[in-house]
């Protein structure tokens, strides 16, 4: 997603990458405001935004209703058009285009579009891009690797590679990646996807410290069981949602707006100090010794 936001007297742009979602963002400060800016003393307005969604799509609206325009990606043209029609209807200022963040060529034109809109510069770049197979691993196939693989991994690196002059040409911006619990503890059927996490929560921290020098932090927020579509199947399953509740002692699953708010936190000044940390939001599922 990309997203321009205004403070007064201060311009930013914001961009991010969500579940098969690609978030971009563009930060220009005029006049000499501090680096951690306290937004909740300032007026403040989104202007611009482009993101790429899958299932998920609380990021983009999580900025949107901060009066960001969001410009927003999708695999689906029908899928696209859906959550542009309901953003519409909701008077959210977002648009959209067709993008499948696995192809490396369509990641590029994606990128150089983005380029051309927010004049070569962005602040934030949340990648979010996200798909499993769930199944044992004598039964994934090399094509599931490389699927998953090319989808979670190669993506979200590649589109930091392409972000990363336009970060830079901005004077520093915000990198989040959405990898997941997965990346910390192990599992049944999730061999492939779970490495991949585990990969970009290590690719997090080499970036935090090789870009920190271009003033882009870098960091990661590791969700827990979180009610998306990619799970739908086992929400069907009561006695496994129940399992999954007594295992949180917050006592429920997660929503997606509980990923969101973190993620705006991290896109924005009051987070200028954060870098090279993988934030965990799974209402306490993985420090829960008793389970």
């Amino acid at each position: 997603m990309l997203a321009r936001l205004r403070l007064d007297p201060a311009r930013q742009l914001i961009a991010a990458q969500c579940s098969g979602t690609l978030l971009l963002a563009r930060l220009g400060l005029i006049g000499d405001l501090p680096a951690c800016t306290d937004l909740t003393t300032k007026p403040w307005v989104v202007e611009a935004g482009v993101t790429v969604i899958d299932a998920p799509h609380a990021i983009v609206e999580e900025l949107a209703r901060l009066g960001s325009a969001v410009h927003t990606c999708a695999r689906s043209e029908a899928d696209l058009e859906k959550c542009l029609q309901k953003w519409r209807n909701s008077k959210l200022k977002v648009t959209g285009s067709v993008c499948d963040v696995s192809s490396p060529s369509e990641r590029e034109k994606l990128m150089a579009t983005v380029k051309s809109q927010f004049d070569g510069k962005l602040n934030i770049l949340v990648n979010n891009a996200g798909t499993s197979i769930f199944k044992p691993a004598m039964e994934q196939t090399l094509e599931d690797f490389k699927l998953v693989i090319s989808t979670n991994l190669e993506s979200a690196f590649h589109l930091s590679q392409l972000a990363y002059p336009l970060l830079k040409a901005c004077g520093g911006g915000s990198i989040v990646f959405i990898t997941s619990i997965s990346g910390f503890i192990g599992g049944d059927h999730v061999s492939v996807y779970a490495s991949t996490k585990g990969a970009i929560n290590q690719l997090t921290r080499n970036l935090a410290c090789e870009w920190a020098k271009d003033n882009i932090r870098t960091n990661s927020v590791a969700p827990g069981f979180i009610k998306t579509q990619l799970v739908d199947f086992l929400l069907e399953d009561e006695e496994f949602v129940a399992r999954e509740n007594h295992r949180v002692p917050l006592g429920r699953l997660g929503e997606p707006e509980d990923v969101a708010g973190v993620v705006a936190f991290l896109c924005l000044p009051p987070s200028c100090y954060v870098n090279g940390q993988v934030i965990v939001v799974d209402g306490g599922r993985i420090v829960n010794g008793n389970h």
